[in-house]
């Protein structure tokens, strides 16, 4: 419960408390000997807090019933020796009255103000558990947050030395096979790390530079294909500073050049943000082998930021024989 509620909450108690004990039985009902109330509002007052801050939290322990009765016990009869000092001491002492005949026994006095010290105790430990209870799930919603981020920043460094690994891999290939192609991807690298290192660190990036980066990939992929103009890539983006977590469609292009085939076929990729609804499509043909042991690092890897960070995303991969398909949905409404 937040702070200012649980204020709140006091100041409306107590303010009824007032009405109901003071102002409406003087008022309405002209009651004679009025002290007797206030003696009762100051009574409830007192074991109230006392009740609220020490006993509910020292004693009330759903396992151990025996300390909430204790506890409980210690609160009625902290309630009965205020007010049987104020009424019965107090009172007469300084204005030569007294809330009870002469000759009340304390017992009798003790069991007849049980009654009226359940209202504060009751209400007392209702909104000292409500406390307890908000502190708890502020403390643990916390926790989950801190895990959350914790998982993410995680993941994040796992994907770019993933990326990596599939670059320098087709890096080293060109350069075995001697091709001219070797430095200008070499040059294309170095910018793409650039780009990825810095954008990384941050939480949210423009979706234009996520396309951007898609686009820089492929243009390196391009430099080891023999046959790019079979990559067909379509993109209708009208809100290009739509707010997107960094490397969250890149993976799945990374797997598609990774396990696709690309002897005599390509790949199709689709990307569209029609009422900020992104709209991802890829499909790629596989290779007639099996993967490697590192295959789908990257998917296991975006999959979970998925859950994370948009618990409402539409993601379906078709993983067939001959094809891998993804088609994913994503809200930017509220990003």
């Amino acid at each position: 419960m937040k702070q200012k509620q649980l204020i709140f909450l006091h100041i409306f108690y107590w303010a009824m408390f007032l009405v109901g004990t003071i102002i409406v039985p003087h008022f309405v009902y002209d009651i004679q000997h009025i002290e007797f109330k206030f003696t009762y509002l100051l009574t409830s007052l007192v074991c109230f807090y006392f009740n609220f801050f020490i006993i509910v939290p020292r004693f009330f322990d759903i396992n151990k019933l025996y300390k909430t009765i204790i506890g409980f016990s210690i609160s009625v009869t902290c309630f009965v020796v205020i007010r049987y000092f104020t009424d019965e001491v107090l009172l007469p002492y300084f204005g030569g009255i007294s809330n009870y005949p002469e000759g009340t026994n304390f017992g009798y006095y003790f069991f007849d103000n049980i009654y009226n010290s359940l209202t504060s105790i009751f209400i007392s430990t209702v909104f000292c558990l409500f406390n307890i209870y908000s502190s708890l799930n502020e403390e643990r919603l916390q926790l989950v947050e801190e895990k959350k981020n914790a998982e993410l920043k995680a993941l994040k460094t796992q994907i770019n030395p993933h990326f990596i690994f599939n670059t320098l891999n087709n890096i080293y290939s060109l350069v075995y096979q001697k091709s001219d192609k070797a430095l200008p991807a070499i040059e294309e690298l170095s910018q793409l790390l650039r780009y990825s290192t810095k954008d990384l660190e941050r939480d949210m990036i423009p979706l234009d530079k996520e396309i951007g980066y898609i686009d820089s990939l492929i243009g390196l992929e391009k430099l080891r294909i023999r046959e790019p103009e079979l990559l067909i890539i379509e993109k209708k983006i009208n809100n290009p500073q739509l707010s997107i977590s960094p490397m969250i469609l890149v993976p799945f292009v990374e797997n598609a050049f990774k396990h696709g085939d690309f002897r005599g076929k390509g790949f199709k990729m689709m990307i569209s943000d029609e009422n900020r609804i992104l709209h991802f499509y890829l499909l790629n043909f596989k290779k007639n082998r099996e993967k490697d042991t590192v295959s789908g690092i990257g998917i296991r890897n975006v999959k979970k930021r998925l859950e994370i960070l948009y618990p409402k995303h539409e993601l379906t991969i078709t993983d067939s024989e001959t094809e891998f398909i993804v088609d994913l949905k994503i809200d930017l409404r509220n990003e």
